[in-house]
């Protein structure tokens, strides 16, 4: 009696009937059959599928080729895969498709099936939840007390503020800039020294038109690849400098023979981009004892350095050594990227030729815009509005920890004592299908691989780049639940089942 209550699909987990044709390779041949049998009926939705170990025993190969074609499936939407719950038909899977007996309706032939032609997968369903990097949550900016500013700055603006633009930026902008960042990130410089940009990329770019990238600048092997493609239309080298759980190896700056022409080294030393985690104490003070040696120059990139979340702030590197490092930030993490507003604290010596580059007059930053800062900064309003979004972005980041450690304990998560992201690690081979398999869930994120320098030599890291900071509050749930079905099963350890 007991037998007859044994659910079906159990009984389908345990034993599997699957011809695979020897065309192709295994994993294809699988991956067909699969499909095959959830088109004909065979395979029900809910059905659960057979563990790696066993089926590739039963069929004669491998197991790692079982995990892949099921990664793969999962990935295209004809199966699912949660812990503790294995791997099963999709329940949304399409119904199969009307048979035909050789004449359609009207007597007509039906027309013959095309051969030797791959049948073309259907797209992905468009994104629905976003959770990509680099990006705030647009719908918690300040709008009142940013008007507030910008009324009290167009009030108190003098009439030259509504000619051409200063290229070193408005001195209200530059003033308030000084004292916030000697008080909120121990940046030790004077307004002289500061020189407003439109953001980081605009910086690099009034770099790259000195000297002082050339021939070659050192950066982080994983880190924005559109930041790379800059500086190369630029005639810069990028050269990549290894990365470990301690940030950048910086200790290689003086010993690895591929950098020992180098002069310049761009660092994110406050929450390592995109892989986290602050850069080491001795790491930081041999950047710059290196800088020192080389007569060369730090760029520090502090992109998002006010959102700590677990202790105070790591302090600036460029409080160390401010001639030999220059330190470059913007609003786009704590305010919004629409502002198009960024800053460099520049050695004395590097002031004049970034603002000959930069030309005669501003072309890019709005002087409305810089007032409006200005004061927004003095009023305390950017103050108050980076603490009410720490606590945001902290929520988030505890969320989404909490969820992966009831839903996917067996994916690690880093990088999250900061930021406005963090890194989900992957077992080896499932990044590429983890991503797919988020674009079926309605999910926009990125995998590690794109942010791979292509000349590093370490070996790649697989993970998932999960922006926390990005949706609006009422859609993080559903983002977070989209996610998590999108993870990769836990694989079982060599020798189980």
């Amino acid at each position: 009696m007991a037998e007859s209550r044994v659910n079906s699909a159990e009984i389908l987990g345990s034993d599997l009937h699957l011809e695979l044709t020897r065309a192709g390779s295994r994993r294809t041949a699988l991956m067909s059959a699969l499909r095959e049998a959830v088109r004909g009926g065979r395979l029900a939705p809910g059905t659960r599928l057979p563990p790696y170990r066993s089926l590739a025993a039963d069929l004669g190969i491998a197991r790692n080729t079982v995990a892949d074609a099921y990664a793969e499936l999962v990935a295209e939407g004809w199966l699912t895969a949660r812990q503790g719950s294995g791997t099963r038909v999709a329940a949304r899977t399409a119904p199969p498709p009307p048979r035909h007996t050789g004449r359609e309706r009207g007597g007509r032939p039906a027309p013959a099936a095309p051969t030797g032609r791959r049948r073309r997968a259907a797209p992905p369903p468009r994104p629905v939840h976003n959770l990509l990097q680099g990006q705030p949550d647009a719908s918690a900016f300040p709008r009142t007390a940013w008007l507030a500013s910008a009324r009290r700055a167009l009030t108190a603006a003098p009439n030259e503020a509504f000619g051409p633009g200063d290229p070193h930026g408005r001195a209200e902008l530059r003033r308030a800039l000084a004292d916030y960042l000697a008080r909120a990130r121990g940046v030790r410089t004077d307004p002289d020294r500061i020189v407003v940009c439109s953001g980081f990329a605009h910086a690099l770019r009034l770099l790259s038109g000195t000297k002082v990238l050339r021939p070659a600048l050192a950066v982080e092997s994983y880190g924005l690849a559109f930041h790379r493609s800059l500086l190369s239309a630029a005639g810069v080298r990028t050269v990549p400098l290894p990365l470990d759980d301690c940030g950048a190896r910086t200790e290689e700056l003086t010993s690895h023979p591929g950098l020992r022409t180098v002069r310049a080294a761009l660092l994110t030393p406050a929450h390592q981009f995109p892989t986290g985690g602050p850069l080491h104490p001795e790491r930081r003070a041999a950047a710059v004892d290196w800088a020192r040696a080389v007569g060369g120059l730090v760029l520090e990139d502090d992109y998002d350095g006010e959102f700590r979340y677990d202790r105070q702030p790591v302090g600036a590197v460029q409080g160390l050594d401010p001639d030999r490092v220059l330190y470059l930030g913007s609003v786009s993490k704590s305010l919004s990227p629409a502002l198009r507003l960024g800053w460099m604290v520049l050695p004395d010596h590097l002031v004049d030729a970034v603002l000959s580059v930069k030309g005669e007059r501003e072309g890019w930053a709005s002087a409305l815009d810089q007032l409006t800062l200005a004061d927004f900064i003095a009023s305390g309003g950017y103050d108050r509005h980076v603490r009410r979004m720490r606590l945001r972005y902290r929520r988030r980041r505890d969320a989404l920890v909490a969820a992966l450690a009831e839903r996917a304990p067996h994916i690690r998560v880093s990088g999250i004592a900061a930021g406005l992201h963090a890194v989900l690690e992957l077992p080896p081979g499932t990044e590429r299908s983890a991503v797919q398999a988020a674009s079926w869930q309605g999910l926009a994120l990125d995998g590690l691989a794109g942010y791979r320098h292509p000349d590093a030599t370490t070996p790649p890291l697989e993970g998932l780049v999960v922006g926390y900071a990005t949706p609006p509050e009422h859609a993080f749930p559903a983002a977070l639940d989209a996610l998590c079905r999108a993870l990769p099963p836990e694989q079982p350890a060599p020798g189980t089942g």
